[in-house]
């Protein structure tokens, strides 16, 4: 009786499995098999800024603990709402930085509610090989003025589209009030040029292997993405690096006009939505709990990023 019970019960189960692979491949999802547990594809949309960690232990922990086989598209976050708004990525979660790119998401109706998850600010990136090196290491410690070292003739400097990146916008917002606040006139235009400025605009994925190489001097970047790089950076003061909640409501004549849209400053919140229309909406929903959970900001943290503090869910 006993050795039928268990020729039963993996009989059982073996049917279950077969139901569960068969339904997953009628809708679509690719599954992995894991010796006997089946892990589905989870399509995961974020913002590029955080590919070390997404790619890294984020990935592993989601397998191990939620048995998703998560897949990353790293790309500027206005350029991924505008892809998925229009229908031509079908993702099952969208991670932006800053609210605009998932609110443009949520009024399109793609979702319904998106969780702030982490949160960050805006710092200068430095190449250890720049001939400027030990200026901007003086300014990293305090011992000189920043904007006056990124005015040095000849240094190379580098930053996302402010169009497609809300990075871009926010380097060029940074300076902008480094400018008010300390009663530098031109400033923006004397280190960043035009906002449009090619000799300046990398993809974000280059940008910290750029300044690696020692191809750039300087660059914008925010507070996690030196680090996995080996990379120094010059923190900047809370008043101008973007990480007080009422950025906007502090500075509401401070506007960017871009490609016939204008946009303010916005706190550099990390947001996680799961898509109406995801084609593993259970995997999505999953991970996106997740993400605000112990384990998944305990790797936040180890990768120098702050709670969202007391931001609010997003809504349509």
């Amino acid at each position: 009786m006993e050795e039928d019970r268990k020729r039963f019960g993996r009989r059982a189960f073996i049917l279950r499995g077969g139901r569960f692979v068969l339904g997953a491949i009628a809708v679509g999802l690719p599954v992995r098999s894991r010796g006997a547990e089946l892990a589905l594809a989870l399509d995961v949309a974020y913002a590029g800024s955080m590919g070390s960690m997404m790619e890294g232990p984020l990935k592993t922990a989601a397998d191990q603990r939620l048995n998703l086989d998560m897949h990353g598209r790293a790309q500027g976050s206005s350029a991924l709402a505008q892809l998925i708004v229009g229908g031509s990525i079908r993702p099952d979660v969208f991670i932006p930085i800053t609210p605009g790119p998932m609110l443009a998401v949520l009024r399109a109706g793609k979702a319904e509610t998106a969780l702030p998850i982490a949160h960050t600010e805006m710092v200068i990136a430095y190449s250890p090989r720049s001939r400027f090196a030990s200026k901007l290491d003086a300014a990293a410690k305090g011992e000189a003025k920043w904007w006056e070292v990124l005015q040095e003739p000849g240094l190379r400097f580098g930053r996302t589209d402010p169009v497609a990146d809300p990075q871009g916008r926010n380097i060029i917002f940074t300076v902008m009030l480094a400018e008010r606040i300390y009663k530098q006139p031109k400033l923006v235009e004397k280190i960043l040029g035009s906002p449009i400025n090619e000799r300046q605009i990398f993809t974000e994925p280059t940008v910290q292997a750029r300044l690696q190489s020692g191809e750039l001097d300087a660059a914008s970047a925010y507070k996690i993405q030196p680090g996995p790089f080996h990379l120094p950076y010059i923190p900047l003061a809370g008043e101008i690096n973007l990480s007080r909640q009422n950025v906007r409501a502090d500075h509401p004549d401070v506007v960017l006009s871009l490609g016939g849209k204008t946009y303010s400053p916005e706190p550099l919140i990390y947001y996680a939505a799961a898509l109406k229309d995801a084609p593993n909406p259970k995997g999505a929903s999953a991970f996106v709990q997740w993400l605000t959970g112990e384990e998944a900001q305990a790797i936040f943290h180890r990768f120098s990023y702050d709670p969202s503090g007391d931001a609010s869910a997003l809504r349509a």
